[in-house]
């Protein structure tokens, strides 16, 4: 078999886009370059031959001949030695490379081959990314959200920084099966929500109960999605936020409107004790008259039917104060909040005996107009009663001042109790003929501490804004049509289950 002569070789070589430089192995002196070379350096082959490495190498400490010189030898005893160099062109323009030196003992002469190609532009991108990379590093060190991906065999691929802060995680330390993060009872649910995470956008944020690697318990807002980009990455990419904070005010708040709601029940209580009792001495009264008159029956010949008579009329009378006492006793009773489906309808007749029984006391004529249809609304049923006490109360009270304060003869008193259907929306409107508020207080009436009774603080309206938005309703009021004023308020239409 015939091999290629060295002129053939250096056909080979000049076919070749790589850039190659022959060096002789002993001194390092430039024997041979290829055509790729010497228009890169922007020398002939005869000029590029007597130059030296400070005539065609950037003039940097890194790229000293004796570094290059050392990366030569280490190939003749060591094999291939790869490494960056900075040449220098004819015209002055650096290129910088990616050289590769090669032993090669040829026939004539041992060689060290150094093949080198321009990475400028690589390098530049290198250098954009590296930037980029610690610009979102640094941003994402402030962030309060958590970045994590996820390998489809549920194993933590990357975790951000922030991520690792909001986890407990110390420096260095590994993140560990995501599962471990979170209560028993939850980690069914996080399975199921990254095995349904969708392609497109990120799922439904769910929250769990975890205990951080530091030992603190806490709460995670987690929302996932699935991420293929080719080979590179593929898995579940997982944002989550420490929402412990946001956890607690909630609850707070929850046990605030507890609080609130079960003292504007007793306070409203409170409110109609003079009623009630008034209510009561009826019956009492009736209760010891018949009593009395079966006694002194009882003490006449022949008169035992009277008797009889007069006891079963007490007992029917003492059975009406039992219901009354039983209808309080009911309604103020404390309880856990309880939410159905009930008809607004219903519930307003539940509040009208106290709401008649306030108005009969302050002389106040009570009209209730209900909707010819059902009004179907989940609710607390016992805190939707509480807001229409304190609006029909409210407005009693309002009645009671503008009689007094009236100069002339006052016109007949009167609420008007309303309910209807409004969209998809149930409506109750509370409208008196009384005076009225300012102008300015209508936006205001149900915010804390606005009030339209003289003395009054506004606490019974607050809580009642407070139990419709809970609610998801809205409240207001205006002007009534007739002079007086006109609260209302809305609760979501909601369909009855099936039976």
């Amino acid at each position: 078999m015939n091999f290629p002569a060295e002129a053939d070789f250096h056909r080979l070589l000049d076919a070749l886009t790589l850039c190659v430089l022959l060096h002789d192995a002993e001194t390092k002196a430039i024997v041979w370059a290829n055509r790729a070379a010497c228009e890169a350096l922007g020398f002939t082959l005869d000029e590029l031959l007597p130059l030296k490495a400070k005539d065609m190498t950037r003039p940097v400490p890194k790229y000293r001949r004796e570094i290059g010189v050392g990366a030569m030898d280490r190939s003749i005893t060591e094999g291939p030695q790869v490494y960056e160099w900075c040449y220098r062109s004819r015209s002055g323009a650096d290129m910088l490379s990616e050289a590769i030196a090669t032993y090669v003992p040829l026939a004539g002469r041992p060689v060290v081959m150094v093949q080198f190609r321009d990475i400028s532009a690589e390098d530049t991108l290198k250098q954009t990314l590296r930037r980029y990379e610690s610009r979102l590093r640094e941003f994402m060190q402030d962030l309060g959200e958590g970045v994590a991906v996820l390998t489809p065999a549920g194993v933590v691929e990357f975790v951000s920084e922030s991520g690792r802060r909001v986890l407990g995680l110390e420096e260095g330390a590994p993140m560990g099966d995501l599962l471990d993060y979170c209560s028993a009872a939850d980690r069914d649910r996080l399975l199921a929500q990254l095995a349904a995470a969708p392609r497109i956008q990120p799922s439904a944020p769910q929250r769990y109960r975890i205990t951080r690697r530091d030992g603190t318990p806490g709460w995670l807002r987690i929302t996932c999605r699935r991420i293929e980009i080719e080979d590179d990455l593929n898995g579940r990419l997982l944002h989550f936020r420490d929402v412990t904070d946001e956890v607690a005010l909630e609850e707070a708040r929850r046990n605030e409107a507890r609080l609130l709601e079960y003292a504007g029940r007793y306070n409203a209580m409170g409110e109609m004790a003079t009623a009630i009792a008034h209510e009561l001495s009826q019956p009492l009264a009736a209760v010891r008259n018949f009593i009395e008159g079966a006694i002194r029956r009882l003490a006449q010949p022949g008169s035992l039917d009277d008797a009889v008579w007069g006891l079963r009329s007490a007992d029917r009378q003492a059975e009406h104060a039992a219901l009354i006492i039983r209808s309080v006793r009911d309604y103020i009773a404390r309880r856990e909040p309880s939410e159905t489906h009930a008809d607004l309808r219903e519930v307003l007749a539940d509040a009208a005996y106290f709401i008649e029984l306030r108005a009969r006391e302050a002389g106040v004529t009570v009209t209730i107009d209900q909707a010819s249809e059902p009004l179907p609304v989940y609710v607390e049923r016992v805190l939707i009663g509480q807001v229409l006490l304190n609006l029909a109360f409210n407005a009693i009270d309002a009645l009671g001042q503008g009689t007094q304060a009236a100069p002339t003869p006052p016109r007949k008193s009167e609420l008007r109790l309303v309910t209807q259907l409004r969209g998809k929306h149930a409506l109750v409107q509370v409208i008196d003929n009384g005076p009225g508020v300012s102008a300015d207080a209508y936006g205001r009436l149900f915010d804390g501490f606005s009030s339209s009774k003289a003395g009054g603080n506004g606490i019974g309206l607050s809580l009642c804004k407070n139990i419709v938005t809970r609610h998801g309703g809205e409240i207001w009021a205006k002007p009534a049509p007739h002079g007086g004023l006109e609260c209302s308020f809305t609760l979501p239409f909601a369909l009855a289950p099936a039976a």
